[in-house]
């Protein structure tokens, strides 16, 4: 019975679990992504994005409130106040340790005083409340620092993207790091499309000498490493002046994805019915009417596959970027290279480098669910007969 057409494979159950191991291992790292870019520096530090919806302990740094709020209660100097409200951080309410000093972080308990020299003695409730105490009277324009480890809620913020997007230096740097990789992106995928479209139509209906040549050294070609050809390809640019700027970083692009879409194209092309071809070239039709006007509109599913493909290469890409656009004034940087130089000037800034990764991902993954309805058909074509 199990040799009855139509009847399920007994590993059918087995392609099934594989499809989901790898579409959750592609889903999580981008919803972890997702979550981080929400939260605060605090929160990413403290625990990982799958407990962000459960009350954390933090280490916290907190102020009292500043001197100009004292009050003479028996000859004494008083502030007091609640140290959660007064900095803005919404907590349970409870506090499990807390400190003076960034080395001693939980040398009081809850309750306790502490004597803080000529700043006064300071005791702290575990609700945040304190009354901070001196003989004489307190000076200067901030409040004295405080170190409490408590719990926090989920907290999740739209600070983040307010940083990255709208505001200061890193609006400037992200918002023109955009803009150049749609510059790198847009023609690198539109050039190799133009090109390999016309080569695949020669390749598939068109009669020449060393057709089959052709053909297999377009197959040879998608097994050369990207890396092999860099340093050459490199040194012909600079040797002909277009080695530091887009049109270099066009032809590499365009270079490195030709192979495959010749490729691609030419087997859907060749699966297209012979009859219209030939039909039309009775009525009188050129190969440049059959090709523009019969095989590109039949072939569409085939070049949205590969513009899928190219967009998202050219646009995740950082190696080949790194080699041809060499700007040392950064007017050209494209996102990864950004999001590298964040890491390096922010160091521990992780909710700006999560928020600045999802950005740089969003476009890539609006192009691909609004387009994926023709990857299978397009990735599929001439496997068939």
């Amino acid at each position: 019975m199990s040799s009855i057409a139509g009847s399920k494979s007994g590993l059918s159950w087995a392609v099934h679990i594989s499809v989901i191991a790898l579409v959750l291992l592609w889903l999580f790292p981008t919803v972890g992504l997702f979550v981080s870019s929400f939260r605060t520096a605090d929160q990413i530090s403290s625990s990982g994005w799958w407990d962000s919806m459960f009350k954390q302990e933090q280490n916290l740094v907190l102020r009292t409130a500043a001197p100009s709020t004292q009050k003479q209660e028996d000859g004494l100097y008083v502030i007091q106040g609640n140290i959660f409200t007064e900095n803005d951080v919404s907590t349970d309410g409870v506090i499990s340790r807390w400190g003076t000093s960034s080395r001693a972080i939980s040398d009081y308990a809850p309750g306790d005083t502490a004597d803080m020299g000529k700043d006064g003695r300071i005791t702290l409730q575990a609700n945040g409340d304190y009354r901070l105490v001196n003989d004489a009277e307190f000076t200067g324009s901030r409040g004295e620092r405080i170190f409490a480890t408590a719990k926090t809620p989920p907290v999740f913020t739209l600070n983040n993207y307010r940083t990255v997007l709208f505001s200061g230096s890193t609006t400037d740097s992200m918002a023109k790091a955009f803009f150049n990789t749609l510059t790198v992106t847009i023609p690198a995928t539109v050039i190799p499309i133009l090109i390999a479209a016309f080569a695949a139509y020669a390749l598939a209906w068109m009669r020449f000498p060393g057709r089959a040549l052709l053909i297999a050294l377009v197959v040879a070609l998608l097994v050369v490493p990207l890396q092999l050809a860099l340093i050459p390809l490199l040194r012909l640019h600079l040797a002909i002046g277009i080695g530091k700027g887009y049109l270099g970083v066009w032809l590499a692009h365009t270079g490195f994805g030709l192979p495959l879409a010749i490729y691609l194209l030419r087997n859907y092309m060749v699966g297209l019915p012979r009859d219209i071809i030939e039909n039309a070239k009775v009525d009188g039709a050129t190969d440049f009417q059959i090709f523009t006007k019969i095989v590109l509109p039949l072939s569409f599913p085939a070049l949205a596959s590969f513009a899928i493909f190219q967009f998202l290469w050219t646009w995740n890409d950082l190696l080949v970027a790194k080699v041809f656009l060499i700007d040392a004034t950064g007017e050209t940087t494209v996102m990864t290279n950004q999001i590298v130089e964040l890491l390096g000037t922010r160091g521990g800034n992780w909710e700006i480098l999560a928020t600045a990764a999802f950005v740089s991902i969003a476009v890539p993954l609006v192009v691909f669910f609004a387009m994926q309805r023709y990857l299978v058909r397009g990735l599929l074509a001439g496997s068939v007969k």
